[in-house]
């Protein structure tokens, strides 16, 4: 049995532990591990706990909840994943651990069928829906443009729209693959729908690339900001061959960059070329029409008779008309005056024998009345009583002493006071 050395260091042992944490952390502080997720378990602090597994080893592993709101995907087991993170050791039990602050789909495989298994989960909410497609507009007053801003692809779209109809484009710089890029591109949708001035036509793109380069173009976010985006969406993403879920969510799909802009816009001299046509086709046909009428005015004119010839038969027979008027109304004028003298003659007798007899009738009358009148009675002798203003007075009880009346005769009156 070998002696004990007394040369060795002494550690505790949390000396020791954390001399080795110390050199874990040092050494891998930042790592990219590829394994499958194994044994997922959400903690009901947000914090998520798995392992990652291979054929030969084990390593277990920590997202905390804030780290995990941001992952690019949603872990589950069995899923072949990269995590991006950092090593450490938990003292507590003697074990080392990853830290993952990041993650994703390890193989092609692993891509193609969350891919699949993602795209059915949208389509059954209705997010592909044919009858949610908008129009893109004809000819658009100013153009979005969501793509990074070096490289090829935005380059591309400004000399095709140079080349087609030169109108403003408004470019929202985004990352086109990577952490965080997914996020940019949906807030750039997003950001483009709620600005006062808002360009009619939005272009996303990016050039080829793998599917894990194009795998932000498939996230939730990005497909859910293009299926709800109030300004149509042309998506532009990858090759001809690439297809990603916003190519099913957006209004109109195209196989490159450049075809996005060809989408977008006429070509001005083409369209400046039709009009032309048009107006060519315009005036003739008004030319046409003009000397179909000319035609048609003048075969009218040939069918009538000289002016001067049709104006005095007109006027010849305007003068008999009048003729005709006259003399019908003269005779009936006469017709009616003969008529009228005829009645005359044969009423004339009996009106005198009415006004005759009226006559007489009126006379009797006339002297009854005047048998009736006071001032014959007056006249033989009689007289009558007034006082005050003309107050007849027939009984003596009406009169009082020294009070003065008046007393009618025939012939006038005479003021008499009462004793």
């Amino acid at each position: 049995m070998l002696p004990l050395s007394s040369t060795l260091p002494e550690y505790t042992v949390s000396e020791l532990s954390f001399a080795l944490k110390k050199t874990v952390e040092a050494g891998f502080s930042r790592v990219r591990v590829r394994g499958e997720i194994s044994g997922l378990k959400r903690h009901s602090s947000g914090h998520v706990y798995f392992a990652l597994k291979d054929n030969d080893a084990v390593l277990d592993a920590v997202c905390w909840r804030g780290s995990f709101g941001g992952l690019s995907l949603n872990p589950q087991d069995g899923m072949e994943v990269v995590a991006i993170g950092r090593l450490t050791t938990y003292p507590g039990r003697s074990k080392y651990q990853i830290i993952v602050e990041g993650m994703e789909l390890a193989g092609e495989g692993a891509l193609l069928k969350l891919l699949e298994e993602r795209k059915r989960k949208l389509a059954a909410e209705g997010l592909f829906d044919e009858t949610l497609k908008k129009r893109l507009p004809f000819l658009p007053e100013r153009i979005g443009v969501i793509t990074s801003p070096t490289g090829a692809v935005i380059q591309d779209i400004l000399h095709r729209l140079a080349d087609r109809f030169p109108l403003p484009v408004m470019l929202w710089p985004v990352a086109v693959q990577g952490e965080g890029a997914s996020s940019q591109i949906a807030a750039a949708v997003k950001g483009f729908n709620e600005l006062e001035i808002k360009p009619d036509v939005l272009i996303i793109a990016r050039g080829g690339g793998s599917l894990e380069d194009l795998w932000a173009f498939n996230e939730e976010n990005v497909v859910r900001a293009v299926a709800a985006s109030h300004i149509p969406v042309i998506s532009a993403v990858g090759h001809e061959t690439d297809v990603t879920l916003i190519d099913f969510a957006a209004d109109k799909r195209a196989p490159t960059p450049t075809a996005a802009a060809e989408f977008a816009v006429p070509v001005k001299s083409q369209l400046t070329q039709t009009f032309l046509q048009y107006g060519l086709q315009l005036a003739t046909h008004l030319n046409h029409t003009l000397s179909l009428y000319e035609s048609q005015l003048e075969a009218l004119r040939r069918g009538l008779p000289p002016l001067g010839v049709w104006l005095e038969e007109r006027t010849q027979k305007l003068d008999e008309l009048f003729e005709r008027l006259v003399n019908g109304e003269v005779r009936s004028i006469q017709h009616q005056t003969t008529a009228l003298e005829h009645l005359s003659h044969r009423l004339t007798p009996p009106l005198m024998h009415i006004l005759q007899k009226a006559g007489q009738r009126f006379i009797a009358l006339a002297q009854l009345l005047e048998s009736y009148s006071y001032t014959r009675v007056l006249e033989r002798g009689f007289a009558f009583v007034t006082k005050g203003e003309q107050t007849l007075v027939s009984s003596k009880s009406m009169l009082s002493s020294h009070e003065t009346v008046q007393i009618h005769f025939h012939d006038g009156k005479v003021d008499v006071e009462i004793l």
